[in-house]
C-alpha cells in the first residue's frame, strides 16, 4: 500500500514537473519601451524556483551592442538572461572578452548556474564582458 502511494506521488510529481515555465520572457516579446528589438536582457536575481527566475535589476543589450568592459555594477552579476529572435550573445568570464566564452542563442535561461564554465564553475555571477548581435 505505503509503495503504491509512493509511486504514485512520483509519478505526479514528475507530471507537474515537465509543465513547470520559468517567468522569463520569450525571445520575440524582448521590445523596449519605445517599441525597437532588443538583443537581450541580464536579470540580476536568481532563485531555486523557475517561476521565479529572471527577477531583480535588468539590463538591456541592444542589437550590434559590444561591451568589452560591463556598465558599472553589471560585471559578475547576471544570473538570469534571456536572447531576442534571431540573436546571438556571446560572453565572456573576464574583463576585456578574456577567459571562458560561450554562446547563447534566442531563448531564456532562467539560471546561469546550471550551466557549466570550465571544470569546477559554472556562469552565474560571471559575465564579464559580452557582445550581442542580430540578423
Amino acid at each position: 500500500m505505503a509503495l503504491a502511494l509512493l509511486v504514485t506521488l512520483v509519478a505526479a510529481v514528475a507530471a507537474l514537473g515537465r509543465g513547470v515555465q520559468a517567468q522569463c520572457p520569450t525571445a520575440a516579446e524582448l521590445r523596449p519601451t519605445n517599441g525597437t528589438q532588443l538583443c537581450a536582457l541580464l536579470y540580476a536575481d536568481n532563485s531555486p524556483y523557475y517561476d521565479q527566475c529572471c527577477a531583480g535589476d535588468v539590463l538591456e543589450v541592444l542589437p550590434g551592442s559590444d561591451m568589452p568592459y560591463m556598465p558599472q555594477g553589471w560585471s559578475a552579476r547576471a544570473s538570469s538572461l534571456v536572447v531576442g529572435t534571431r540573436c546571438k550573445l556571446t560572453v565572456w568570464s573576464r574583463r576585456a572578452k578574456d577567459g571562458n566564452s560561450r554562446h547563447f542563442g534566442a531563448g531564456a535561461v532562467p539560471r546561469l548556474q546550471e550551466l557549466r564554465r570550465g571544470l569546477f564553475g559554472d556562469w552565474n555571477n560571471a559575465i564579464r564582458a559580452l557582445y550581442c548581435t542580430c540578423e
